[in-house]
């Protein structure tokens, strides 16, 4: 007798997005300086500036609207540590909904476990939809193809990605959790660079 597959409940979910600086030569290596959580419904969770932990070679202003003083020493700005395991326990248990969540994981130190996520830049029907079945789609560009919706229109907002990732996510949960109950995972791997930011 089979049992009638349940969608997960929306306290299970909660939606992560960060914004990184650059640091090194260049500023090419990315480092995290904004991170934000959201609940099922987009409400927000988790929403803080972080301390560099390197010197910031780019702050990337143009894009990430994100100036020196934004990361100075103060309430509002928390210290990498802090973040981290404040992250690594709001996540611990959870579905992470996101867009590219292996960067987001990646700059956070913190491994998920791969069957808990949901990665709206890895699902197989979104990239079939836009004809591009092998390569990563922007958020914006999935946003306003799938959803005709803009995003990112001035500079990157955490909270705001972490919300349209959400809802995407949502726009097909149950063709999601549908393929996911039937063992047929819907999504691409992530690079396989980034393994280790899954468990």
């Amino acid at each position: 007798m089979s049992h009638k597959y349940t969608q997960p409940t929306p306290e299970l979910f909660l939606s992560l997005a960060c914004t990184c600086v650059g640091c090194g030569p260049g500023g090419s290596t990315s480092m995290l300086a904004k991170v934000a959580i959201v609940d099922y419904r987009g409400r927000d969770v988790y929403w803080t500036f972080v301390q560099p932990t390197m010197t910031v070679s780019d702050y990337r202003t143009s894009t990430t609207g994100i100036e020196p003083a934004n990361l100075e020493p103060s309430s509002a700005v928390k210290k990498f540590s802090e973040v981290q395991q404040h992250v690594a326990n709001l996540i611990k248990g959870k579905i992470l909904v996101g867009h590219s969540l292996w960067q987001d994981l990646s700059v956070l130190g913190i491994p998920h476990p791969a069957v808990a996520t949901r990665d709206v830049a890895l699902y197989q029907p979104f990239r079939t939809a836009l004809k591009t079945p092998n390569q990563v789609i922007g958020l914006q560009t999935l946003m306003w193809h799938l959803m005709r919706r803009r995003v990112q229109d001035g500079k990157l907002c955490a909270l705001e990605n972490a919300r349209a990732a959400l809802d995407l996510y949502r726009s097909a949960s149950g063709e999601w959790e549908n393929a996911v109950s039937k063992g047929q995972w819907p999504s691409h791997l992530p690079p396989s660079s980034f393994s280790r930011c899954y468990l």
